[in-house]
C-alpha cells in the first residue's frame, strides 16, 4: 500500500506529469507564464485527482520494482551451485 494518502498529498504542492497542472493545498491550479487560473469544475478536478493517483501508483510500483532488483536473490532449498 501507498504511503501517499490523501492528506499527505494533500499538504504540499506537486506538478502533475510535467503538465501545466499544479496542486497546491488541496486545489488544482493551471499554471502559464503570463499567472495561474484555479481549477473549479468538479469533473475536471476529479479527474485530475484519479489520474494524479494513478501516477502515484504507478511511480511506487515501479519503486518497488527497483527495489527487488537491488536485492540479492533469495536461495531456494534444494538448489546448490
Amino acid at each position: 500500500m501507498s504511503s501517499h494518502t490523501p492528506s499527505s498529498r494533500l499538504a504540499r504542492s506537486e506538478r502533475l506529469a510535467r503538465s501545466p497542472v499544479v496542486r497546491r493545498g488541496g486545489q488544482w491550479w493551471l499554471v502559464t507564464g503570463s499567472g495561474s487560473i484555479l481549477a473549479t469544475d468538479p469533473t475536471f478536478t476529479g479527474e485530475l485527482d484519479r489520474f494524479a493517483d494513478a501516477m502515484a501508483a504507478a511511480d511506487q510500483a515501479v519503486a518497488d520494482l527497483r527495489s527487488q532488483q537491488d536485492d540479492p536473490p533469495t536461495p531456494r532449498p534444494g538448489w546448490q551451485r
